[in-house]
């Protein structure tokens, strides 16, 4: 059996430790691209790593509950997850959107209030905003149902391409009563009031959870991270993990463990599951 990881703040030793302890009363709290899914060119081709699944359905069953938190809508994150339909993930959870949509395994439904009517005008907006930017080529629109975002990844230059959209569409989306949310060479609009670590604290009280730990790759997961620290502050410990990449360093430097992206993620996930044998 392989070892897990030492976590290298004391918080993540004792978060590590809670977890193991008390399986029963953990919540495991997971991204999607960049986490369980390779990040890829086209973000309509990005799929589950092939043992993703396997994973979490060999530790599922032996925690007290599995999310997986997306700036992507719920479905899409369930039909590229490959999550539906899967023996030992009868009660997993998908939040969408940030948590503004909810996906469970028990259902199959997603449940979610209205769209914000920003996000269309923003859409319909979009394309004379990257022209006038000068950065229509290259760049690629994602649509979100209840957000959009630009993606810069297929640029020329595409960190200069991001960094030359951040303005324009900051004052865009303040326009239309949204924010803006950056990650690895994307650039998403979307409504205020709702983020990965409003998310997850949410999940952890419904779920009356005593530990959590949680896994993240981008800068929309530093909200999520935060959000960890807070329960810790509060008495309940936590582990953050790190999928770790060369694009995004500030979630490594606030981590208790670091792995090598997807397939270490995965390699985690078995580890925890094989340790709780």
């Amino acid at each position: 059996m392989d070892p897990l990881p030492t976590p290298q703040t004391q918080p993540g030793r004792d978060g590590l430790a809670a977890f193991l302890a008390k399986p029963s009363a953990a919540t495991v709290g997971l991204d999607f691209d960049g986490t369980l899914a390779p990040i890829v060119a086209d973000p309509e081709q990005a799929r589950a790593h092939p043992e993703a699944v396997p994973a979490l359905a060999a530790l599922a069953p032996k925690v007290a509950s599995v999310a997986v938190i997306t700036g992507r809508p719920a479905g899409v994150a369930v039909r590229y997850g490959g999550f539906a339909g899967v023996p030992g993930l009868e009660h997993l959870t998908v939040l969408g959107h940030y948590g503004a949509e909810r996906w469970d395994a028990v259902t199959g439904t997603v449940t979610a209030p209205p769209p914000h009517p920003g996000v269309a005008a923003a859409r319909a907006e979009l394309p004379g905003v990257l022209d006038r930017a000068g950065a229509w080529h290259g760049t690629w629109i994602e649509e979100k149902g209840r957000a959009v975002a630009v993606h810069t990844r297929r640029a020329d230059d595409p960190q200069a391409a991001f960094e030359a959209l951040r303005g324009p569409l900051s004052d865009l989306a303040a326009r239309h009563g949204l924010v803006v949310e950056p990650g690895r060479l994307v650039l998403e609009l979307r409504p205020p009031g709702m983020d990965k670590g409003v998310a997850l604290a949410d999940h952890v009280r419904r779920t009356g959870a005593e530990s959590v730990l949680y896994a993240g790759d981008d800068l929309g997961d530093l909200p999520a991270f935060a959000a960890v620290q807070e329960l810790r502050a509060e008495g309940l410990p936590g582990l953050l993990v790190c999928s770790g990449s060369t694009e995004v360093t500030e979630l490594a430097e606030r981590a208790d463990v670091v792995v090598d992206g997807p397939p270490g993620v995965v390699h985690l996930l078995r580890t925890l599951a094989a340790q709780l044998d």
